[in-house]
């Protein structure tokens, strides 16, 4: 007679479980044809009440956006190339990036006029790429990089094919020696500094020479590293082109030892430079008081590549010229750099040509401007008129447009102090 043993209820469940789960066993063969086995007496099923479904509420995913069509990207691209405009500014230490981004953040109208700031190799370098870059319109450069393209280049059409549209700020050569060599003349054969690949010295330094059949032996470097060589008597002078007060020199104090040298302004200059002179007020620790030390000045150009009237790329400059000349008032003010202020919508770039369609916007704007009512009505004179009249209050005339460019300058500078009183 075979005794059953009573088997507590908890441990027959566990029991079962490990038979049913544990590999290799019968009821783990039989799992896919088995019924499913039920631990609970047999009972009528219950109603169901059926749980609500939150899962149809749920937030959407996010949906990748399905690919447009090639003639939806075409369309695009056509939009934003439309009246998109390159500008080769500079180098990024250099200032003609803070001019060029400064125009950019004022001219953009959306797809109606969007200038891009191209940082580049440097001020001669800007020709190039005005010439031969795909997608460069404008460049800012010097007037006397010309020289080098219709002379070392041999592009006798230079003129023809790049104009210019405004005449920008005017920078002053200055020539740093040591107090041995008093003129230009005495630096034949020397080491000169004349600053690194792409500024405006590396290009004006050598060519001045050059004009003068002065031989030196030009050394690439430049600013606060020039002229510490330049104490070290490493090199006997140093090339500077900047607007003055420069940077390199402001705030110097005396230097026994070394001088500014005169740059007479003679009949090889005639041609992109400006008479002018480093006076004391300019460098107080560095020139005694009331006195002044002859140079030239180059002025920096806003330049455009002279597409055939009618074109698209024609079209383009159009329209960057009459955004531009619409945002000038705007520039002028702050933030933007002051040297907005000085500029002359009618001065002329020595051995450059004009834009043709820049003619055409300066005459418009005198109309628009002169509606034949009396200052008090239009409000005051335009700084141009304010011009005439300060030349008309002056004892001597000037005889050449060099003078009367001269001349400006110092009236530009006589406006701000009477404005700041």
């Amino acid at each position: 007679m075979r005794r059953i043993l009573a088997v507590p209820a908890p441990l027959a469940l566990a029991m079962l479980s490990a038979a049913l789960f544990t590999p290799g066993s019968a009821a783990l063969a039989q799992e896919r044809t088995a019924a499913p086995l039920s631990l609970k007496p047999a009972r009528a099923p219950e109603p169901r009440v059926p749980e609500p479904r939150v899962s149809e509420r749920r937030t959407p995913e996010p949906r990748t956006p399905e690919p447009r069509g090639a003639s939806d990207e075409a369309a695009i691209k056509t939009r934003m190339n439309q009246w998109t405009v390159g500008l080769a500014a500079g180098l990024p230490d250099g200032g003609f990036v803070r001019f060029a981004s400064e125009m950019a953040r004022t001219m953009d109208d959306g797809d109606n006029m969007r200038l891009i700031p191209m940082v580049t190799r440097g001020t001669t370098s800007n020709i190039a790429d005005l010439l031969y870059l795909r997608g460069v319109d404008v460049a800012i450069t010097y007037a006397d990089a010309f020289d080098f393209y219709a002379k070392q280049a041999g592009l006798s059409n230079i003129n023809d094919r790049i104009r210019y549209v405004l005449r920008f700020f005017i920078s002053d050569v200055h020539i740093y020696a040591r107090d041995e060599f008093k003129t230009l003349q005495d630096l034949k054969g020397q080491k000169i500094a004349v600053g690194t690949a792409g500024v405006a010295a590396a290009h004006t330094g050598p060519l001045i020479f050059r004009r003068l059949g002065i031989d030196i032996e030009p050394v690439p470097i430049g600013g606060p590293v020039a002229l510490e060589k330049l104490h070290k008597r490493e090199i006997a002078a140093m090339v500077y082109v900047a607007s003055k007060p420069g940077e390199v020199f402001s705030g110097m104090k005396a230097d026994p030892g070394f001088h500014f040298v005169p740059v007479p302004y003679t009949q090889q200059f005639s041609d992109f430079y400006y008479p002018t002179s480093i006076k004391a007020e300019n460098y107080p620790a560095l020139l005694a008081p009331d006195t002044a030390v002859e140079t030239i000045a180059v002025p920096s150009v806003l330049a455009v590549y002279n597409w055939k009237p009618g074109s698209d790329r024609a079209d383009r400059v159009n329209r960057f010229v009459d955004t531009l000349f619409t945002n000038l008032a705007r520039l002028q003010q702050p933030p933007f750099h002051p040297g907005w202020k000085d500029l002359n919508l009618e001065a002329q770039v020595p051995g450059w040509q004009r834009y043709p369609y820049v003619d055409a916007v300066l005459e418009r704007m005198k109309k628009e401007a002169d509606v034949g009512l009396p200052p008090a009505t239009t409000g005051s004179l335009s700084p141009q008129e304010r011009f005439e009249a300060f030349l008309a209050s002056q004892a001597k005339a000037p005889t050449s447009k060099a003078e009367k460019e001269e001349l400006y300058r110092s009236f530009l500078e006589w406006s701000r102090k009477r404005q700041g009183k």
